[in-house]
């Protein structure tokens, strides 16, 4: 799959911004002229009032040096004085209504450049709603399912990530301690995002830890806008969970990209649980830390994975890395020796869905019996 943009996408939106930017900038430059165009006007007309006044000035001294009468003297002071206060006046009035130009000048450009910079703004708000809908077209995290799968065009109604994730686990990783448990490196996982969200058909790099790529899993199935078991049936599959007859009945009412991938996850996660003795991750254990991300009522989506996939740049430089398990293993018991999920009581009073739990155990310790009508993945 292509790039989600085109050569011809980037040179015009680099084109765009690139305008805006010396458009912004000749508008400042054009303000910022008027404005000192009008401080040396001012200035040099407060120069030209000094310098006459100074010449006057000059002048007066020196018919005042000459020989006359004291009367022709007083004569001579009073003159002076008087054109020496009209040639200010006259200075500074013109200098007033030099600056009061200049004051209007400025309040038009600036009124002209804050009309520019709202058009551009604008422009730029409506490209970026543009590319960040491009850009949501092309990627994998946050997306519907059914709009990931049916934009693959793949043999199985599962999206690829998915897939390569799983083949990769299974070749390489189910021994791996705390699977699906431990977080991963967080920088990892969010190259592996982006890498995905570029290129839905993206592979994964050779030699990526075993438990990065489970926290990818767990990454994609929490960013899905609805879960695996939707909204619809929460209630329905939530009350099944005591009977594998009706949990397969109700779980075909799914949608049918919902269905496999559900399928295709517990497979999975049945695998691992028969490796527990090795990954310490028993079927009980996987479904508390699946249940989560597999079934949610609506408007209680699972939000920290958010931190993953919606702003790369958060937690780079490891200054707000997570902890290594998450809240659930402070209820698991301090021996080592202890079986990886022992038996924790109901307390309806906890924000935890033991209901949810108990199905995704049901469906990965019952994988079989109940989907035996879905061709089940058969894993090598």
């Amino acid at each position: 799959m292509p790039l989600p943009f085109s050569p011809q996408w980037k040179d015009k939106a680099s084109g765009f911004f690139s305008s805006s930017g010396v458009k912004l900038k000749e508008a400042g430059q054009t303000a910022g002229t008027f404005v000192g165009e009008v401080a040396k006007d001012a200035k040099g007309n407060v120069a030209e009032v000094a310098g006459r006044v100074g010449l006057s000035v000059k002048s007066r001294w020196t018919l005042l040096q000459q020989p006359s009468t004291r009367h022709a003297m007083q004569e001579r002071l009073i003159e002076a004085a008087a054109s020496t206060g009209s040639i200010l006046r006259k200075g500074i009035s013109e200098t007033k209504d030099k600056v009061a130009v200049g004051k209007t000048k400025v309040e038009e450009v600036a009124k002209k450049t804050a009309q520019k910079s709202k058009t551009i703004i604008t422009d730029i708000e409506r490209w970026q709603k543009q590319l960040n809908l491009l850009f949501q077209l092309s990627s994998v995290f946050g997306v519907p399912i059914e709009v990931t799968v049916h934009r693959e065009e793949s043999s199985r109604p599962i999206p690829q990530i998915l897939v390569k994730c799983a083949d990769y686990l299974v070749l390489s990783g189910l021994n791996a301690p705390y699977l699906f448990k431990s977080e991963g490196d967080k920088k990892v996982i969010q190259q592996l995002v982006s890498s995905f969200n570029l290129d839905s058909n993206a592979s994964l790099p050779d030699g990526v830890n075993p438990v990065d790529i489970a926290a990818l899993v767990k990454c994609y199935l929490a960013s899905l806008p609805e879960p695996l078991t939707t909204f619809e049936l929460y209630e329905e599959i939530k009350g099944a969970r005591s009977s594998i007859n009706a949990m397969r009945n109700i779980l075909k009412k799914l949608p049918t990209v919902n269905f496999m991938t559900l399928e295709y996850i517990t497979a999975l996660l049945h695998r691992v649980s028969q490796k527990s003795l090795l990954n310490k991750m028993d079927a009980q254990s996987l479904a508390m830390e699946f249940a989560p991300l597999i079934m949610w009522q609506n408007g209680q989506k699972p939000e920290y994975y958010r931190q993953y996939w919606n702003d790369p740049r958060t937690g780079q430089n490891g200054t707000d890395k997570a902890p290594t398990y998450s809240a659930w293993d402070m209820l698991a018991e301090e021996d080592d020796t202890a079986v990886a999920s022992s038996m924790i009581p109901l307390d309806d009073g906890t924000p935890m869905d033991f209901g949810a739990i108990e199905v995704v155990q049901c469906l990965i310790q019952h994988h079989n019996a109940i989907f035996t009508d879905a061709n089940e993945t058969v894993w090598r």
